[in-house]
This record gives C-alpha cells, sequence and structure tokens, in this order.
C-alpha cells in the first residue's frame, strides 16, 4: 500500500472536508429534529477524536488528535487486516504518558489486504460507532480502489504513446532523412530548412513530459511532418486545412491527432497514382472541437478495420487507430472514440470530438 501514498492522502483530506461537510447537516437536521440514526453515526465516526489511515508499515494520512498513539494503531492495524474484521482498542490497550491525552478508545478496521482506517475516540467505542467506522471503511476502500484504477490507466496511456513512437518513428526517420539526403548537394539551403523542420519535429514526438498537448501544437508538428513529405512526394501530396482560431488551445492527447495524418499519407495517398489530397479539419462545435483528417486515397476494407486483422503487407496500419481510439475513451469517455468511414477505393476520414473542458486534463508544453 506504500504505493498507493498520494491516494492514501487524498482520502484523509476527503475524510477531513466530509466530516465538515456532515457536521453541517447532522447540525441543521439536529435543530429541526429530524436528525436520523445513520446521520448521527457518520457525525460520530467523522467527529471522532482523530482519524488515520495506515498501512501495515507505517501511518499514511492523520487529523485529529492522537497522533501519539500511532505504533498502537499500526501494531492494531496488522491484527485487522490479517483477520479481515474490525479491531476495538479500549482505554487499557492505548496507555500513553501524555497526561492531556483524551483517547480513551479506538476502532481500527480493515480496508484491503494492506491497509486499515483507525477512529479513535474520547471515550469508549459504542457500537454505533464501530457499525459507523466499518461502513466508513468501505467508503475509503473504494475511493482508494478508483485512485489505483485512475493511476493504472495514466500509465496505461503513457505505454500507449511510448507503442506509438515506436511503431511511427522508425519508417518515418528512414524516409525523412531519404529525402533530406536527395537536397544536400542539388539544393543545399532546402536541405538545412528540412533539417531543421525534422529536428523540431522529433523534438515535440519525443519530448519526455506532459500526457496532454494542444490543438495548436499538435497542427504544428504535423505541418513539419506534411513539409518533409513534400518533400518526398513533391506536387502528388496536396493539404487541404480548414481550422476555426477558437478551437487551437483546446487539449487533447499528446500524440492524438498526428498519427491520423501519418496513416493518411503513408497508407493512403502513397499506394494512390497521380495527385492525393489529405484534408485536416477543425470546427468549433460548441463546448466540443470537432477534428476530422480525411485523405482520398486506396481506402481500405471496413471489414478487415473492425476485426482488427491486417494483411501481412499492411502490418502496423491500424495500430495507429486503435491506440488513438483508446486514449480518447481512456481520457474522455467511452463516447469519444474515433469514428472511421472508409472503403476500397473511396478513401478515409476519421472524426473525433475533443470536450473543450474535460477534468483531468491539463496540456504540457513541448519540451
Amino acid at each position: 500500500m506504500t504505493a498507493n501514498l498520494s491516494a492514501a492522502v487524498a482520502v484523509g483530506a476527503l475524510l477531513a472536508g466530509l466530516g465538515v461537510a456532515v457536521f453541517g447537516v447532522v447540525r441543521l437536521r439536529a435543530r429541526r429534529g429530524i436528525a436520523t440514526a445513520s446521520q448521527r453515526a457518520t457525525y460520530d465516526v467523522l467527529h471522532t477524536a482523530g482519524l488515520a489511515v495506515t498501512d501495515t508499515g507505517s501511518v499514511l494520512a492523520f487529523d485529529g488528535a492522537g497522533e501519539h498513539h500511532k505504533d498502537q494503531l499500526l501494531a492494531a492495524a496488522a491484527r485487522a487486516v490479517g483477520t479481515g474484521r474490525a479491531t476495538v482498542l479500549a482505554g487499557r490497550d492505548l496507555p500513553c504518558d501524555h497526561l492531556d491525552c483524551e483517547i480513551r478508545g479506538a476502532v481500527v478496521v480493515p480496508l484491503r489486504r494492506d491497509g486499515a482506517l483507525a477512529a479513535l475516540s474520547d471515550g469508549p467505542p459504542a457500537p454505533g460507532l464501530v457499525q459507523a467506522a466499518r461502513e466508513t471503511g468501505r467508503w475509503v476502500a473504494a475511493q482508494l480502489s478508483l485512485a489505483e484504477l485512475e493511476g493504472s490507466r495514466a500509465r496505461l496511456a503513457r505505454a500507449e504513446v511510448r507503442a506509438l513512437r515506436a511503431q511511427i518513428s522508425p519508417h518515418f526517420i528512414y524516409n525523412a532523412l531519404t529525402a533530406i539526403a536527395s537536397f544536400v548537394r542539388t539544393d543545399p539551403e532546402r536541405a538545412r530548412e528540412l533539417i531543421l523542420e525534422f529536428a523540431e519535429f522529433t523534438r515535440y514526438s519525443f519530448r519526455a513530459h506532459g500526457e496532454f498537448t494542444t490543438l495548436a501544437e499538435e497542427l504544428r508538428s504535423i505541418d513539419r511532418y506534411l513539409t518533409i513529405e513534400r518533400a518526398r512526394f513533391g506536387e502528388r501530396l496536396q493539404v487541404r486545412l480548414q481550422i476555426a482560431p477558437e478551437v487551437l488551445p483546446v487539449g487533447l492527447p499528446f500524440l492524438c491527432l498526428q498519427p491520423l495524418v501519418e496513416n493518411a499519407v503513408r497508407h493512403g495517398l502513397s499506394r494512390k497514382p497521380g495527385v492525393g489530397t489529405v484534408s485536416i479539419i477543425a470546427r468549433d462545435a460548441g463546448a466540443e472541437c470537432h477534428l476530422t483528417v480525411e485523405d482520398d486515397g486506396v481506402g481500405m476494407d471496413p471489414a478487415v478495420l473492425g476485426n482488427g486483422a491486417e494483411e501481412p503487407s499492411d502490418a502496423g496500419q491500424h495500430v495507429g487507430l486503435s491506440n488513438v481510439d483508446e486514449r480518447l475513451r481512456s481520457a474522455f469517455g467511452d463516447q469519444f472514440g474515433l469514428v472511421v468511414e472508409t472503403a476500397p477505393g473511396a478513401g478515409t476520414k476519421v472524426s473525433m470530438r475533443i470536450p473543450k473542458f474535460h477534468p483531468g486534463v491539463r496540456a504540457g508544453r513541448a519540451a
């Protein structure tokens, strides 16, 4: 549970805040004579002399009086976790040499297999306090589980970004350097410009921090990518942009839009004879930003895309799409996944919706 230090501290703060709120409710309702037994029990456990969240080796969060009893609480926490049952401590179980100590008892309830919640009281623990402590313990355990889940999703998102970088970088780096090399003798100034664009592109793509970026930053990186690709394809690659200025500050998962553009060029247009066009559209839609990447390339079989299957020659083609889809859903909810419209010979259109404001989304700056 040591790995859950930040989660436990946060739960301790929540307990303190919840205690204040419950105190206000019970106090108000008591004046009206309608406070229930459940409300009073909740008040009792949240307004005991002290509250502590522990693991079997340390106190992770403490609020109120009685912190000098932490060693006794840790021993009781180990027993409670070992048996899976609440432990009630009387005054004789909590000896101390503090003359002004008000602690006369405690209830220690296991949270999960490695931690406990302790409610210290200034009198012998009553049955109502024991029951209320158990209920509060179940709530705290649920909060810790949610915190762990969020942490796991964040780690998964970081792993998916690393996988996406590994997928994109090898083929693009090779093609970019080949294109730059072709201009070294014939057009040294153009080669120099492309090297600078390539350097800025890789600097953004391999930045070390920030799970989120802004649409403006993502579009700047896409522009560098397309500048290098146009050096390869020449007039065969056409680009159409339609960007509403109002949505440029919108936060979105890092490397969310760029892989869609790379897929459009690499798998849609590079195989098409003659001229191909990739369109990038960002519209202001009230509380949301609507993004579309569309190409008029070779397209793909929707059944193959839906089944997640890939032909050997297309290895990696759909990985970027599934990666982006999963990260969008993880960040914003299942209703914000990708929408793909495609058919053989009909090009591909990939759309996404991004909420303009979403809890937990903080766009970082490129390193």
